[in-house]
């Protein structure tokens, strides 16, 4: 489920509004949307903090508007990849996508099971830079709650889950293969957390993007295997229980050498508190 379709330019891809893949920024094909890549199937039951984006106005009805995954980490509240609401993703400022959703308990994106939540607003980090990836993340708020069931816990900076060599699990209904194999059914693969200067060599600057701890986490296996791929974007990486990762680029799936790279949730936590408060509040969407 790895971010991108081209994994020549680093950069996040999500599904356009015409049902294609585009890329988003950079010059590297980014791995910013996919699916989980030498994965498994699993029930939402299993990960219940999964859920899917969707616009059916935007990206059809195929896979019920998917086009992009979240994570429930208050009842209103859900985190995403910022590129997933860009207007260059959406093709118009999310504002402006009138049947916005949040689709969850949804374990086949055509079947009837769960809920869809309209989105009552969307906030984009405004650290976020495009052509570094840096600060990849955004706050969906909805307009109804959801199960307390469904919200994951943060891991905070300090978190012992960060450490190099902790086994996490990402989902989401992205490609399964890197070639355009997109899952009806939520998947799933097991990754490792690897060493900051492991990721930096992989994306040292240039076409193949920039690895920037400070904001960035990468997983997955020196061989290459199991990843997040195309159409997993804002998808949820977990270890021990705790969010520690949001799939938000790299350069294609699964290959040696290049592990998929996801937002540090503990940078996200920091921002969550305004967010949330936020979140309590009636507003309108932006």
């Amino acid at each position: 489920m790895r971010r991108s379709v081209v994994r020549a330019l680093i950069r996040p891809l999500v599904l356009a509004a015409t049902t294609a893949f585009i890329p988003l920024v950079g010059a590297a094909e980014g791995r910013a949307d996919s699916v989980v890549v030498g994965g498994f199937p699993i029930d939402v039951s299993q990960a219940p903090w999964t859920v899917a984006l969707a616009s059916r106005d935007r990206f059809g009805g195929m896979r019920a508007g998917q086009f992009c995954g979240g994570v429930a980490v208050a009842p209103t509240l859900v985190v995403t990849a910022a590129h997933c609401m860009t207007e260059e993703a959406l093709g118009v400022p999310p504002s402006r996508v009138r049947d916005l959703k949040v689709i969850e308990g949804r374990t086949d994106l055509l079947s009837a099971e769960g809920e869809e939540i309209a989105v009552r607003q969307v906030q984009i980090n405004p650290q976020y830079e495009a052509l570094t990836n840096s600060g990849d993340f955004a706050f969906v708020t909805l307009a109804e709650p959801l199960p307390q069931s469904a919200v994951i816990t943060m891991a905070r900076a300090g978190d012992p889950v960060y450490t190099p060599g902790t086994e996490a699990l990402v989902s989401g209904w992205g490609d399964t293969t890197g070639g355009g194999a997109y899952a009806r059914r939520l998947h799933a693969a097991r990754l490792h957390v690897l060493p900051d200067d492991e990721c930096s060599r992989a994306y040292p600057g240039g076409i193949e993007g920039a690895y920037l701890p400070a904001t960035m986490l990468c997983a997955g296996e020196v061989t290459g295997g199991p990843d997040s791929c195309q159409g997993d974007s804002g998808g949820p990486l977990v270890a021990a229980g705790r969010l520690i990762g949001l799939v938000s680029w790299g350069s294609g799936c699964g290959r040696p050498g290049t592990p998929g790279v996801y937002t540090r949730v503990s940078e996200i936590a920091r921002a969550l508190e305004p967010a949330a408060r936020a979140a309590e509040r009636p507003g309108t969407r932006a």
